[in-house]
């Protein structure tokens, strides 16, 4: 076989059997065993079949013209035992008897390869070796010769053979394949593909392959070969149709995986953050495993899912150790958008791993369990109590990402109720979570609470009551994304409850509008786009809860930052308003301490219109002071526009200190009235820090020219 038929078997272990001692194989074996000759006298052949019969091929021409025979005897030595011992050049041997076999059997079809698995067993079986002892020789000839096979029929019978051995030796094949082949090479690639094809015996191999993964927790290279084989496998068209019964299995053990490697790559506690040239945990096995992953759900109708996973980055979050989870998130997002005809295989999968002693099956199955509650017939496949008790549960373990976990699937769960349920239980869970340090907690706190303020008869005066001491602190939290969140969350509470705010109800919600106001006005400059553009939102929500009139203001301070605009809204806040303008100048006033010069500027400007536009009787003699001398610190700030802005407000306190009320007409005055004082000249801004926020200045680049 290795010279002759199909041509030399370059470097590859070279074997001489013929059909001719196949037969001779086969009528040994049910006569008398195979083994070393018995002293004495040698039997008679038995003379050569006639012309036509498969084992007549003693001097077989080949197609170079040179006979292939069989090798001459070996002695075995005295004493030896009945099996000859294992050689490369039987290896050899053997794989040329399985191509010869199967190239003369190609013709039949599957009863061609029924009998050539039927053939070598017995040829083998002869020797005194179960076929399975020998399949690490078949595969390790077989990956040696494929490469110089020529194409078309040799080729093909090589690779018959090895569908042959797995449809009843599917184990012993899959696991010689990945011992011969730990590094990629293009035989191994044809011979999985091979394996792929057969109808007939992909299932068992994936099952196989399965399994091998799940039990290589400790040999990387074989976990590393499984994988690959895995993927070479179910990017063959029509594979993934033999997943079916155990697809949603096969889904976690690759997402799992996932999280091992990047966990033993990068443990959570290293503070590794992801960079565009950082690749994931050993790159090779990473990437084999998305690629695994890809192809199981592009195979199975899931392009959707693969293009949305692309789109918001999830792959790239699913190999880092501390954004898996978040990768896990968007994945099941995104089956339950696009892919929901394996959820329930899912969901009742996860179950038992939720309770897995390995940490890293059992966050996996919890991020899993967490997004799948965003489909309402996979929620209803547990009752609501059973759900609701499993996510309570997870608020009291110490790991802050369970914790995170659970506030999301309370999240989920609250948005597919009909109507808001166990309110009770719910929002403590919720409110509570709002005190913690993790901005990943707050978050999903915030979140959730916003998902339930979606809901009909949402407990709109229960969270104002609630939220008014917990939501004003977090509208000035130091991390970006808890601030845009909480100013989310304040204009949803707004928004809902602007019909009873209209007609004068609402008084808890009312009194946290006007504590929050001052801090929304300032976060129209904050330097983060989301809190800046949250807080323009809110504010336009709070313009038509409250009549104000004032959002056509709002608009213009947000894009522009137009010190008339502002002056009108401070104007409009101290006439509806004058007894809460202590409280708007006191929480200024906190403002002009911060450390980023955006709002330290937009700070003063507020300082100065809001005692331009107010009475002495409105603002005692200690807090100007105060104001005075926190504004004389500003003169002398490192950002130009900020010191010249604070000599300006600190001329309009004094200006407002040395003006003497007159009794008479003050008790008398409206909101809304003229005042009888003296006026004041209103404070001039220079232009410098009042430019256009441009689309070219709002993303970090300058403008054309």
């Amino acid at each position: 076989m290795a010279r002759g038929v199909w041509g030399p078997a370059r470097g590859a272990p070279v074997g001489a059997l013929t059909l001719t001692a196949l037969a001779e194989g086969i009528r040994a074996s049910r006569g008398q065993p195979w083994g070393p000759p018995a002293p004495g006298p040698r039997p008679q052949p038995e003379p050569e079949p006639a012309a036509g019969e498969p084992g007549r091929a003693a001097t077989a021409p080949t197609a170079g013209g040179e006979p292939l025979s069989p090798p001459p005897p070996q002695e075995p030595a005295p004493g030896a035992p009945q099996q000859t011992p294992w050689s490369s050049w039987e290896e050899g041997a053997l794989a040329d008897l399985a191509v010869y076999t199967a190239a003369c059997l190609e013709e039949a079809g599957f009863v061609g390869t029924q009998a050539t698995a039927l053939t070598l067993s017995s040829a083998l079986e002869a020797r005194g070796h179960r076929l399975e002892d020998q399949v690490l020789g078949l595969v390790r000839g077989l990956l040696a010769q494929v490469p110089h096979l020529a194409e078309g029929r040799p080729r093909r019978a090589a690779l018959r053979v090895l569908s042959a051995l797995a449809l009843e030796h599917s184990r012993d094949v899959v696991s010689a394949l990945l011992r011969c082949s730990p590094a990629p090479n293009r035989a191994a690639t044809e011979l999985w593909r091979s394996l792929s094809r057969n109808q007939r015996v992909n299932g068992q191999v994936l099952v196989q392959l399965l399994w091998a993964l799940k039990g290589s927790a400790g040999t990387q290279l074989e976990a590393l070969a499984a994988t690959r084989a895995l993927g070479e496998m179910l990017a063959v068209s029509g594979c993934v149709g033999a997943t079916r019964g155990f697809y949603p299995h096969l889904l976690l053990v690759l997402v799992t995986q996932l999280h091992k490697l990047a966990w033993d790559a990068h443990p959570p506690d290293t503070p590794k953050v992801w960079a565009p040239s950082h690749r994931g945990p050993p790159h090779s096995h990473a990437s084999c495993t998305v690629e695994a992953l890809k192809a199981l759900l592009t195979g199975d109708g899931g392009r959707m899912v693969v293009t949305c996973m692309e789109q918001a980055g999830g792959w790239r979050r699913l190999v880092g150790a501390r954004t898996h989870l978040e990768g896990v998130l968007l994945l099941a997002s995104a089956l339950v958008a696009h892919a929901d005809h394996h959820l329930r295989g899912l969901f009742a999968d996860l179950l038992p791993r939720l309770r897995s002693t390995d940490d890293a099956q059992r966050l996996t199955a919890m991020a899993f369990f967490t997004g799948l509650l965003q489909s309402r017939p996979t929620a209803r496949l547990l009752r609501e109590e059973v759900i609701l008790e499993r996510l309570r549960a997870w608020q009291g373990d110490p790991e802050p990402t369970v914790r995170w976990l659970g506030l999301l699937g309370l999240g989920h769960l609250a948005l597919n109720c009909g109507k808001v349920r166990h309110a009770t239980t719910l929002l403590p869970a919720l409110l509570g979570a709002l005190s913690e340090g993790d901005p990943r907690l707050v978050d999903a706190a915030l979140g959730a609470l916003q998902r339930v303020l979606l809901r009909p008869r949402a407990p709109v005066r229960l969270l104002s009551v609630e939220l008014r001491p917990r939501l004003p602190p977090l509208l000035d939290d130091a991390r970006d994304s808890v601030r845009a969140s909480a100013v989310g969350l304040l204009g949803t509470l707004v928004r809902r409850g602007r019909g009873g705010l209209r007609v004068g109800l609402r008084r808890p919600l009312r009194k946290l509008v006007l504590q929050s106001l001052v801090p929304l006005l300032l976060r129209l400059h904050d330097p983060s786009p989301d809190t800046a553009e949250s807080a323009e939102w809110t504010l336009a929500c709070c313009d038509q809860a409250l009549p104000w009139g004032l959002l056509e203001e709002v608009g213009t301070e947000a894009h522009y930052h137009s010190p008339e605009a502002l002056s009108r809204i401070c104007h409009r806040l101290v006439q509806w308003y004058p007894s809460h303008v202590p409280s708007f100048l006191s929480q200024t006033q906190g403002y002009l301490r911060s450390p980023q010069s955006p709002l330290r500027l937009a700070a003063t400007l507020l300082t100065g219109f809001l005692v331009h536009h107010s009475s002495p009787s409105h603002v005692n003699q200690d807090l100007l002071d105060s104001l005075f001398q926190d504004l004389g610190r500003l003169q002398s700030d490192p950002e130009p526009a900020v010191a010249a802005a604070a000599r300006v407000s600190g001329q309009q306190v004094a200006l407002l200190a040395r003006v003497q009320p007159q009794p008479c007409g003050w008790r008398l005055l409206r909101p809304g009235r003229p005042s009888c004082l003296p006026a004041r000249p209103p404070p001039v801004y220079a232009d410098s820090p009042f430019q256009h926020c441009s689309l070219p200045g709002r993303w970090g680049c300058s403008g054309p020219g």
